[in-house]
């Protein structure tokens, strides 16, 4: 039978540690003096104490190291149970959200999905904006070390394929996952500094400054403001779009920077191909916004550029109603929503390393075709890719359609038009977070969508941001069975 208290421990830790996180807003909040502060007092004394005596409940259970199905099921577990006590906040404090709504804006925020049900954000306790910027400062961390520690493990999605780079700095094997997850830690703390110090020399407060940074860092893209970046200065857009790319490239290279060398960055295929994809795209879009208002402008450049990146790594922001653009560029940012970044970074959606393996696959098949004795192999990086990791990247292709198909019926179910439904199932499986359309698109919120509607995105963030294969496999017989 399976031991559910190491799973449990691990649980229970992570808990017990968003609870201590809740002494930050607190003391914000207690800074400010509007008497909120309560609210996180609460919330940290309550999440702490059940996080502390789960682990301890489950402590003599704990061995020297997970099973598979330990590691799945805390994996997926973590992600659930976190958004629960992460929504304590919105529920008991100014934002007075109901049970569905607190945990879709927790969700939303540990995904790092940016997808929000709040208005108003200017008149709300500054403990609250740090809280949903902490959230998705917490939850990018958390999936870098995911990526790169466990789901390689797992073998889920392709992810395989970095297995042994993810733990290589420099020739040198590290001793311990452990290891490469705190250097990690470090770089991802020390990027945050630098994108707070780049924010306040472009013009934003302290407090700005240090929330646009934790989401961007993150590529969460909750912003302090309704509208998003269009309410700060346009230096910062340019400050948004370097540090949204940089956490969208893969860790690791960070980590072997660190170490002395800058070529495993420079020559990683993925981040060539993640750049002059975001250069396609930027420079489609201002040729066809220079035509279109006939008068070429920084101002249109810097648009362009900024809402392409952010939508590329899935962070989310808006610096105007790109809907009101035109047809052409609507379908672009639609498309792009699904590139993604880097594997093993704060990035979310496909990723393309996924589609560089998909036509690295096709371009075999088409020799086979022409050449029916030939011997071809799929190669990626300079070296071959084996035949699981292949079958591995097609199945993820495979459930991500399937998965869509069917959480944009659903949406449509509920009484959503087409637009919003597909958009809102892009938005929610990629976390990107804005869909398209009136509703839920840059200028709207996903407030106005039934409780039905947000539990359907609530489990798409989820399913999306854990890569689709981890949550499934604990849905199967032999998964118990093993």
């Amino acid at each position: 039978m399976l031991d559910m208290r190491p799973v449990g421990y691990v649980i229970g830790l992570t808990v017990m540690a968003l609870g201590l996180a809740m002494l930050l807003p607190l003391a914000v909040d207690l800074a400010e003096g509007r008497g909120h502060w309560f609210v996180f007092a609460e919330g940290a004394i309550l999440t702490t104490l059940i996080g502390g005596l789960v682990a301890l409940t489950c402590k003599n259970g704990v061995g020297e190291g997970l099973t598979i199905q330990q590691t799945f099921l805390v994996t997926t577990g973590v992600w659930v149970v976190l958004p629960l006590f992460g929504a304590l906040p919105f529920m008991l404090g100014a934002g007075e959200l109901d049970f569905t709504d607190a945990f879709f804006e927790a969700m939303s925020g540990l995904t790092t999905t940016g997808s929000t049900v709040m208005s108003g954000l200017e008149t709300m306790p500054k403990g609250l904006l740090l809280w949903r910027g902490l959230m998705q400062w917490l939850g990018g961390i958390g999936i870098i070390v995911v990526a790169m520690v466990f789901l390689p493990e797992l073998r889920v999605g392709g992810m395989q394929i970095f297995k042994a780079e993810a733990f290589d700095t420099m020739g040198k094997i590290l001793p311990r996952a452990t290891e490469i997850a705190s250097r990690i830690s470090v770089i991802y703390l020390a990027m945050t500094l630098m994108c707070i110090a780049a924010y306040l020399v472009a013009g934003l407060s302290v407090f700005d400054a240090t929330v646009h940074a934790f989401t961007t860092i993150a590529t969460g893209g909750m912003a302090n403001y309704d509208g998003s970046f269009s309410a700060l200065p346009p230096a910062s857009h340019y400050v948004a779009a370097l540090f949204m790319m940089l956490a969208a490239l893969p860790f690791v290279r960070f980590v072997q920077m660190t170490a002395g060398t800058a070529k495993p960055l420079l020559v990683d295929p993925q981040v060539r191909a993640f750049f002059i994809t975001i250069a396609v795209i930027v420079l489609l879009l201002t040729l066809w916004r220079f035509v279109q208002l006939n008068n070429p402008s920084e101002a249109t450049f810097r648009a362009a550029l900024f809402n392409t990146i952010s939508i590329v790594t899935g962070t989310g922001y808006a610096s105007e109603n790109y809907m009101t653009w035109g047809a052409f560029p609507v379908t672009i940012i639609f498309f792009a929503g699904l590139i993604g970044g880097c594997a093993g970074s704060t990035s979310c959606s496909i990723k393309i390393f996924r589609f560089q393996l998909l036509f690295a696959s096709i371009k075999v098949q088409l020799k086979r075709i022409r050449s029916p004795h030939g011997v071809f192999t799929p190669r990626y990086a300079g070296r071959p890719v084996d035949d699981d990791t292949l079958s591995s990247v097609m199945t993820f292709f495979v459930f991500f359609v399937v998965t869509l198909g069917i959480v944009a019926v659903a949406l449509a179910l509920t009484g959503l038009d087409f637009i919003t439904s597909l958009s809102g199932a892009v938005a929610a499986l990629a976390n990107v977070g804005p869909g398209l359309g009136p509703i839920i698109g840059p200028t709207g919120n996903f407030a106005p969508l039934s409780d039905i509607a947000k539990w359907i995105l609530i489990v798409a963030m989820l399913i999306g941001r854990l890569e689709l294969l981890a949550v499934y496999a604990i849905f199967t017989i032999n998964f118990w069975r093993a």
